[in-house]
């Protein structure tokens, strides 16, 4: 399993993308694998990525997730290919639906059958990756386009996926998934199975399955799981997370956050790949200078 840095608590600050960009060169002058941004309230992730990729070499860099609604596919398209022209095709195009309370109360966009909006959306955003070109008119969305961004090659594309007809997308059309607050459990019952048999009924190859979960190594335990509980409350509310959740027999985040000494992290780490993680995307959040070192040196042990 590949080790990765998710990033997003990196994006503060008075100059983010300065700081976001030395993050990224300490994770790949360190030798992990990926380094993961999601898009949320801070820095616009494809963006910051491209900034990214111009001055830190050897990392692949990753959006976890891009949300659909807002962009539409055509956009999302020649972005995500300018990424790959500028950082040298390591761009890995994580994108979701984000949720009904986003989708609705901030953006103003109905959330009526979501999986068909997604189905629609990657009928227009593949094939513009893949062949530069598309004509497609569907219920929601409708695309008459061609992009030239140069020799940029296609970026692997993943979809942020929990429900049954969600991973049947992921597997049948996608890369892959990407998971957040998912459990080991969880992963090896629900999400590997019904994504891998998407893949193979629809025959793709293997597919990625990036997990990103809270991480931190310390002596405070119950501490941090305390911190965990506050600072992630939000996601054992959204109600895709807390059917995962409710899956692991989690009572909320904080119960899937992986924290403790070195081995029990370690541990914790290791069982999501033998559930059948590809990829993990570690999310830290260490309080302390000791512990954050912590974290990060048994994470750099693992790779």
């Amino acid at each position: 399993m590949r080790i990765g840095i998710f990033a997003g608590g990196m994006m503060t600050g008075d100059d983010p993308v300065s700081s976001t960009v030395k993050a990224a060169r300490d994770a790949a002058e360190q030798g992990f694998t990926s380094f993961w941004l999601p898009q949320i309230a801070q820095l616009d992730a494809l963006t910051a990525l491209a900034v990214i990729g111009r001055e830190v070499p050897d990392i692949f860099l990753g959006t976890s997730v891009v949300p659909t609604y807002p962009r539409h596919p055509i956009v999302l398209a020649q972005q995500a290919l300018t990424v790959q022209s500028a950082t040298g095709n390591r761009l890995m195009l994580g994108i979701g639906l984000s949720h009904q309370l986003v989708v609705e109360g901030m953006w103003g966009y109905s959330f009526e059958k979501p999986a068909r909006h997604m189905r629609e959306y990657l009928s227009v955003l593949l094939p513009l990756l893949q062949e530069r070109k598309v004509a497609f008119e569907g219920e929601t969305v409708k695309a008459m386009a061609q992009v030239d961004v140069g020799a940029a090659a296609p970026p692997p594309v993943m979809l942020a996926a929990l429900a049954p007809r969600m991973l049947e997308l992921a597997g049948s059309r996608t890369d892959g998934t990407i998971t957040w607050m998912t459990g080991p459990a969880t992963l090896e019952s629900h999400i590997v199975p019904s994504i891998t048999k998407a893949a193979s009924a629809a025959g793709r190859g293997h597919p990625h399955v990036v997990v990103g979960l809270p991480v931190c190594v310390t002596d405070d335990a119950d501490g941090a799981r305390e911190r965990a509980a506050s600072g992630f409350a939000i996601y054992g509310q959204l109600p895709s997370y807390r059917a995962m959740l409710d899956r692991e027999g989690a009572a909320g985040p904080a119960d899937v956050a992986l924290v403790g000494d070195e081995a029990t992290v370690e541990a914790g780490i290791r069982r999501v790949g033998d559930a059948g993680g590809t990829d993990f995307a570690a999310a830290e959040f260490g309080a302390t200078q000791d512990e954050r070192r912590r974290t990060r040196d048994l994470l750099r042990t693992l790779l």
